[in-house]
């Protein structure tokens, strides 16, 4: 994909050379307790489903989201986490937006989303549903959370 100069900051797929910055931007939010922590190694590992925010400088990134997939028709938009100076100017939902274009390209039905800030998903179509209706997630990550099992995030759904 091709981008002009006045799209910046742009929303692309991540490099291994972004992993340091998306380690360190989640894991600011996750000592805050707003974000599940990742490991530098479970970010190489899932490299390929982040998006990232690059700034025009070409500075180190200042955003970043993921699309995780659960099941044959069941994704979720995970780690969503933007640097404060470049929040509150839709740069988030750019990220979003991209996980949710990846996810319609590779013909999931539904994306859902565990979050603190759900007035940001509602006001793009998802939807709450119970956390019982992700038992892929509960089992993959929810028992790797420090919270489990008194989560207190707002399960959210989209159908594509």
């Amino acid at each position: 994909m091709v981008y002009e100069k006045d799209e910046y900051p742009l929303v692309r797929k991540a490099v291994i050379d972004d992993v340091q910055a998306i380690h360190e931007l989640l894991n600011a939010y996750a000592a805050k307790g707003r974000l599940l922590a990742r490991s530098l190694s479970e970010l190489y590992e899932h490299l390929r489903a982040y998006f990232v925010l690059e700034p025009a400088s070409g500075d180190r990134i200042q955003g970043v989201c993921g699309l995780g997939i659960c099941w044959k028709d069941l994704a979720e938009i995970e780690s969503l986490a933007v640097a404060e100076a470049f929040q509150g100017k839709g740069f988030g939902r750019k990220l979003m937006d991209a996980c949710l274009r990846e996810a319609a390209a590779l013909g999931l039905d539904k994306v859902f989303t565990l979050t603190y800030v759900p007035d940001f998903f509602i006001k793009r179509g998802f939807y709450e549903v119970d956390k019982s209706q992700l038992p892929h997630k509960i089992w993959a990550d929810c028992l790797k959370c420090p919270k489990f099992p008194d989560c207190d995030e707002t399960a959210l759904m989209l159908q594509l």
